[in-house]
C-alpha cells in the first residue's frame, strides 16, 4: 500500500490542492457574506449568489488543470506498468479489467486527497474566524459558518474528476499486448505517436474552428461588447484543440529550444530525449502551458481593460483615479486565484518528470557503463528539465498574450478601436523567475535518483 501510495504521491498532492481551493473558496465566500451582511446566509441573497458565481469559475478552472495533470500522470505510470500489465495479459486478464483495476486505484488516491484538503481548509477557515476578528481582518460578533454541504459536493467532485482521469490516462491499457511482457516500460516512439490519425484530426478541427471564432470575435468586438462570448468560445476550442494535439505542437518547439543546450553530450541527448517520445514530452509540458497561459490571461487582459477604460476616462481624472485602485486589488486576488492552478501545474511537471527519470533507469545505467559520469548525467536531466520548463513558459507567454488581449478587445474595442495588448512586466518577470526555480526544483530529485544507482544494477533493472 504504502509503494502505491507513493507511486501516485503526485495525484494524491492535485487533488488535495484542488479540494483545498475548492472549499476554501466556499467556505470564504459565506464568511464574507456573513462580514458584510449576516442576513444574507440566511436570505440567500444576490451578493453570495454572485460570489459563489466567481468562485465556480475559478474551482473549475483548478478542477480542469488537476485533470489533465492526473491523466498525464496516469499515462505516465502505465508506462512504467507495461511488462507488468502485458503479464496480467498473459495470464488470462481482460483489458477492461486491468483497465478498472487502475482507475480504482485512481479514485482511491483522488478520495484520499481530496479528504486532506478537505482537513486543511477547514482547519484555515477556523483559524481565520477565531483570529481574524482580533486582528480586524474580520468584524467581531458575528456568527462565520464552518461549514458549507457544498463543501461536500467539493470533495466529491474531485474524487469523480481523478477517477475520470484515471480512466482517460489509463486507456492505453489495451494497446498492451502480451508480447510486451518480455520488455520494460514502453513509449510510443516518435514515428508511432505521429500517427494517431483521429486524435489529430480532432485536434486541427478544434484548433481551426477556436481561431475562426476568435478572428470573428475580435472584428465584432469593435461593434459589440457581446463578441467577448464569441472570443471565449474561441478560445475555449482553439486551447483544447492544443491540448489534444499537445503530441504534434510541443516536439517541434522542443526541437527549437533544444538547440539553446550547446553542443555538449549532456546538452545533446537531453535535446534528442525531449522529441524522440513526443507522448511522454507532451505530458511533461502541457500541464505548465496550461497553467502559464492562464496566470498571463488574466494579467494581460486586465492590464489592457485598465489601459482602455482609463482611456475611456481620460476627461474625469478622479474617476480614472478610484477606478485604478480597485483593479490594482481585483488584478492581486484575480492572479493569486489562478495562480494556484499553476502551482498543480508545477505539480505535474515535477511529478512526470521525476516518474520518466525512474523508468530509465536501464537506459541510464547504459550511459554509465558507457563512459558518463555521474556529473553528466545529473547535466542531462538537468537540461532536459530546463528545455521543457523553457518551452512551456514561452509557449504559455505567447498564448496567454494573445488571449488575454482578445479578451479585453472584445470587451472594450468598441470605445477604443483596436490597441495593442498591455504587457504587465512585474507579473511576466515572476512567471520567469518561477519557472526557473520550477525547472532546478524539478530536475534536483531525479538528478539525484538517477546517479544513485550503479551502473550494473541498473542494467539488470526490468
Amino acid at each position: 500500500m504504502i509503494a502505491v501510495i507513493r507511486e501516485h504521491a503526485s495525484t494524491i498532492v492535485v487533488s488535495a490542492l484542488s479540494s483545498l481551493f475548492a472549499v476554501t473558496l466556499t467556505l470564504f465566500t459565506g464568511i464574507l457574506t456573513a462580514a458584510i451582511d449576516p442576513a444574507v446566509i440566511e436570505a440567500g441573497g444576490t451578493f453570495r449568489v454572485v460570489l459563489m458565481m466567481v468562485a465556480l469559475i475559478f474551482i473549475l478552472i483548478a478542477l480542469y488543470v488537476g485533470a489533465i495533470v492526473t491523466a498525464n500522470t496516469f499515462s505516465t505510470i502505465i508506462a512504467g506498468r507495461t511488462r507488468t500489465i502485458a503479464l496480467l495479459r498473459l495470464i488470462g486478464a481482460s483489458a477492461a479489467r486491468v483497465r478498472a483495476r487502475v482507475a480504482g486505484e485512481g479514485l482511491a488516491m483522488g478520495l484520499l486527497g481530496a479528504v486532506l484538503g478537505f482537513g486543511i481548509a477547514e482547519a484555515l477557515c477556523a483559524a481565520a474566524v477565531t483570529w481574524g476578528p482580533d486582528a480586524g481582518w474580520l468584524p467581531a460578533g458575528r456568527d462565520y459558518p464552518l461549514f458549507d454541504p457544498l463543501t461536500v459536493v467539493a470533495v466529491a467532485i474531485v474524487a469523480l474528476t481523478t477517477w475520470v482521469a484515471a480512466w482517460s490516462g489509463s486507456r492505453r491499457v489495451g494497446r498492451v499486448s502480451p508480447i510486451a511482457a518480455t520488455g520494460a516500460a514502453v513509449e510510443l516512439p516518435a514515428d508511432r505517436a505521429g500517427r494517431r490519425p483521429a486524435r489529430t484530426v480532432w485536434a486541427v478541427i478544434l484548433l481551426i474552428i477556436g481561431v475562426a471564432l476568435l478572428a470573428i470575435g475580435i472584428v465584432l468586438g469593435l461593434m459589440t461588447p457581446l463578441a467577448l462570448f464569441i472570443a471565449f468560445m474561441g478560445g475555449l476550442f482553439s486551447f483544447t484543440g492544443i491540448a489534444l494535439g499537445a503530441h504534434f505542437v510541443m516536439p517541434p518547439l522542443l526541437r527549437i529550444s533544444g538547440r539553446a543546450l550547446g553542443n555538449g553530450p549532456s546538452g545533446r541527448l537531453a535535446a534528442a530525449n525531449a522529441v524522440r517520445f513526443p507522448e511522454r514530452s507532451a505530458r511533461s509540458t502541457i500541464g505548465l502551458v496550461i497553467g502559464v497561459t492562464l496566470i498571463t490571461m488574466f494579467a494581460v487582459a486586465l492590464a489592457s481593460y485598465e489601459t482602455m477604460t482609463l482611456q475611456a476616462f481620460a476627461s474625469d481624472p478622479r474617476l480614472a483615479a478610484d477606478f485604478t485602485a480597485t483593479l490594482a486589488v481585483t488584478t492581486g486576488v484575480f492572479t493569486g486565484l489562478v495562480g494556484f492552478s499553476g502551482v498543480i501545474a508545477a505539480v505535474g511537471l515535477v511529478n512526470t518528470l521525476s516518474l520518466s527519470v525512474l523508468q530509465r533507469t536501464r537506459e541510464l545505467g547504459l550511459l554509465r557503463a558507457l563512459g558518463f559520469t555521474g556529473a553528466q548525467v545529473r547535466r542531462m536531466v538537468l537540461a532536459e528539465s530546463a528545455q521543457m520548463t523553457l518551452t512551456a513558459l514561452v509557449f504559455g507567454l505567447v498564448l496567454g498574450v494573445f488571449y488575454g488581449w482578445t479578451a479585453a478587445q472584445t470587451l472594450l474595442g468598441f470605445q477604443t478601436g483596436l490597441m495593442a495588448p498591455a504587457i504587465p512586466w512585474p507579473i511576466i518577470g515572476g512567471i520567469v523567475v518561477c519557472g526557473i526555480a520550477l525547472a532546478l526544483i524539478a530536475a534536483a530529485a531525479p538528478a539525484r535518483r538517477a546517479i544513485r544507482v550503479s551502473p550494473i544494477a541498473a542494467l539488470a533493472a526490468q
